[in-house]
This record gives C-alpha cells, structure tokens and sequence, in this order.
C-alpha cells in the first residue's frame, strides 16, 4: 500500500512539474527571446533549485498541506485520508494539464483535503480556518497581481515599449526624433540621453550608443528564472506534505522525490499548457514581460515566506492579464476558458477525494 500510496504522489508531482514549471517563461517564450527547448531547459533547472531551497524557506507550507488543523489531527493521520487527497488533486491536475489549462495544484490540493474530510464519519472540515487560510489568499493574490500588473505597465512599461537605444547626445536640448524619449536634467548641458527604437537613434550625431535590446532580454530571462524559483520554493513543500504525513519518507527524501517527479513532469508534457500561457493568453514583449514576471516572482516568494497558501498560477496569470489589459493585448476567450478552469479545479478534487474516501475507509 505505501508504495501505490507513494506512486500516486508521483504521479502528483509529475502533474504539477507538467502544468506549472514552464509558466514562469511563458512571456520568454511568447515574446520569441528564447526557443521553447531553451526556455523549458532553464524553467527545469531553477524548478530543481528551488525544491532544495524549499528544504530551508518554506517549512511552514508543509504544516499547512498535512491537512493538521482543517481535520482533526486522527483523520489526518489517517492512510485513507493522505491517499484520498492525493488522488483527488493528481487526477484534476492530470486531466487539466492534458486539456492545456494552467490550473492551480494549490486548488486541487485544497479540494481534496475538503473531499477527503467530507468523508470522514463526521464530516469534520474547519470551515474557518479554511476560509481565512486558504481561500482569502487564494482569492486576493491574483485580483492584486492583475492589479499590480495595470499599473505597473502604466506606470513604466508603456513608456519602455518598443525602446532599443539609449544614446548620450552633445548639444543644446533639441525636440527628439520618431519615438525616440530624450531625457534632460540628469545630465550637465549641452549633454542629454535620448532612449528610442533603433532607426530614430541612429539618424542622432551620438558619440556613445547602447544597444538595449540584449540587455532587455537578459532582464526578462532572469525574471523568468525567478519565477520558476519562487514557484518550486512554494509547491514542493505541499507536495512532500503527503509523503511526511503518510511517515513513508524524512523531509529531505521527500523533498528530493517531488524534485525529480517535477522535473520530469515538465520536460516530458509542459507544451499544451505552455502554449495557452505563451501564445494564446496574451502575447507580451521584454518590458511587459518583465513587468508580469517580477510581481508574480515577488508576490510569491513573499507569500512563502509567511507559509501563506497561494498559487503562482493564479498569480501569474493575474500579472500577465493585468500587463495585457494595459497593452491591449489580452485575449479575453483564453482567460475565460482560464477562469472556469480554476473554478471547477476545487469541486473535481473534491469529488475525487470524496469517492476515493468512502472507497479506502
């Protein structure tokens, strides 16, 4: 039984590696900076450096996902109750990765603790706890992540659209040609920077020119990496949860299971959701996905710092709806088909767990 019990956690985990390790590069991959293999190849490594750091930051989530505190601590410790809940979030998770939605594994996981708990002879589910623990940060973080995301393309992104230059002018200040942002008063006159796209700066007199494309690919591929970071640093511990709970493995085997599983999970079967988030959802350039990338890397680090349950998911495509929505770019079917995946994530775990409950008990 425990090593079906540990196969399913696997097959967990490997769900998880295929639905969420590439989002992180979903801008990367949509803005054409890098090839998919390349893309997938670094969201794989960061991915197995995050799940080693989450031996060291995010200990609290492993406490929050053994299920201690939503369940009476017997029920949580229950093989029936691990399994169940298990099952419940593997088969949602597989079946969204393989129709290429990007749901959250948080949801599923949360849905069959539910299921699970239901199930049990009374029904005992904190209802409390699980509204201030879990749905409050699962609700807020991706209306602030959108939110962040308008703002901060308002705010910054719009005005670094489209830029490829920044060149140091000699001169007495002079209206700057198509496109092109001169920038006075940070430098002693007659001198000014001109920041602009490639044409306008080369038709300047400019002693210094830099080019700024790579280096906004260099910006965007490490934001990038960060996410996919920050993203293992808060699944793994949810994941090896079931496993400790389930006293099949220590922490750090556990740990290092969940490590391989996803990265397996991502290499092998991370394109049909790679594509919804890449091309499909909205298709955002350097800037802008640099922009997406930073909140959702932000957000959730900060997040798994305080053991507070979120999705980068969600997040995620919050930061990348709230940055298309500024630039126009937002496919508004896509993020439909998005939304009412996440909304039947929870009550198909929960049904799952549910079922398999009744069945183990």
């Amino acid at each position: 039984m425990e090593y079906a019990f540990v196969l399913v956690v696997v097959l967990l985990a490997f769900g998880n590696g295929a639905n969420d390790n590439f989002k992180g590069f979903a801008t990367v991959w949509g803005a054409d900076t890098l090839t998919y293999r390349q893309a997938l190849t670094l969201a794989t490594v960061a991915t197995v450096a995050g799940s080693i750091a989450s031996l060291y930051l995010a200990d609290g989530l492993v406490k929050q996902f053994s299920g201690r505190g939503l369940v009476p601590d017997a029920i949580a410790a229950a093989p029936w109750f691990i399994q169940s809940v298990a099952a419940g979030a593997a088969l949602t998770i597989l079946v969204a990765t393989r129709a290429g939605f990007p749901v959250s594994t948080t949801h599923a996981l949360i849905g069959g603790l539910i299921g699970a708990g239901l199930a049990a002879p009374a029904g005992a589910v904190a209802l409390a706890r699980l509204g201030s623990s879990f749905f409050l940060p699962l609700l807020l973080s991706p209306l602030l992540a959108a939110a962040l995301g308008l703002l901060a393309y308002r705010g910054i992104g719009r005005r670094l659209a489209d830029k490829d230059c920044l060149c140091l002018v000699p001169g007495a200040p002079q209206p700057a040609p198509g496109g092109a942002i001169a920038m006075q008063g940070a430098l002693p006159a007659p001198a000014r920077l001109v920041m602009g796209e490639q044409g306008s700066c080369d038709a300047l007199p400019a002693p210094a020119r830099i080019g700024l494309r790579a280096g906004a690919h260099l910006v965007h591929v490490s934001s990038a990496t960060l996410i996919c970071f920050a993203r293992s640093v808060n699944d793994t511990p949810k994941l090896a949860a079931l496993l400790l709970a389930a006293s099949v493995t220590g922490a750090r085997d556990s740990m290092l299971i969940i490590a391989v599983a996803m990265a397996a999970g991502g290499l092998l079967y991370a394109r049909r959701v790679a594509q919804t988030m890449s091309k499909r959802l909205a298709r955002l350039d350097n800037a802008q996905g640099t922009t997406a990338n930073l909140i959702t890397a932000g957000m959730v680090l900060l997040a798994s710092s305080v053991a507070l349950p979120v999705s980068t998911t969600h997040v995620a495509v919050g930061a990348i709806a709230g940055v298309g929505t500024g630039a126009a770019t937002i496919d508004r079917a896509t993020l439909k088909n998005v939304l009412l995946s996440w909304v039947v994530t929870l009550p198909l775990a929960a049904i799952v767990a549910f079922i398999a409950a009744l069945s183990l008990r």
